[in-house]
């Protein structure tokens, strides 16, 4: 078998797929690659590109970048935290969709506090990587930590 440092992919996707309960072909389908590839890709011989890991993960309802960073697309060591607390966050069973959506923004809004930029905001749809301003990162941070600090507002009606 061909070395591509892929394995590692392979089986989180396997492991992904099975706890979505869908069959190879039904992921397949929903991604839009071929059966055959996909198979390749869980067991390590092929590997994806941006393009197709963005599809499956889509498929998959998971973070694109947990794919990008087990395939090497994205630094490891730089993206490392932010994708397990992504990946964490989305893998756990006891939160639905809104919730996991809410935590993410939450997350989100902690680390643009705090000056960091996310994944998200980095990778482009192909995988490479964008520069960010830090100006912008901070540019709605104010207003959320002041509705934060206030509290919820209550209209009348």
């Amino acid at each position: 078998m061909a070395s591509l440092n892929v394995g590692n992919l392979g089986e989180y996707l396997r492991e992904q797929r099975r706890n979505a309960q869908l069959s190879l072909r039904q992921l397949a389908d929903a991604a839009g690659v071929s059966n055959p590839y996909l198979s390749q890709i869980e067991r390590g011989l092929r590997k994806p590109s941006a393009e197709v890991l963005q599809q499956v993960a889509k498929a998959l309802r998971i973070s694109a970048e947990t794919l990008y960073v087990r395939a090497g697309i994205l630094d490891a060591e730089r993206d490392l935290n932010e994708v397990e607390t992504r990946a964490v966050i989305l893998a756990d069973p006891t939160l639905d969709e809104r919730q996991k959506q809410v935590l993410l923004q939450i997350y989100e809004s902690f680390r643009k506090e705090n000056g960091f930029v996310s994944g998200e905001e980095r990778a482009s749809d192909t995988g490479t990587l964008a520069v960010a301003e830090d100006d912008d990162a901070d540019s709605d941070v104010g207003s959320d930590t002041e509705d934060r600090e206030t509290g919820p507002q209550r209209t009348a009606g």
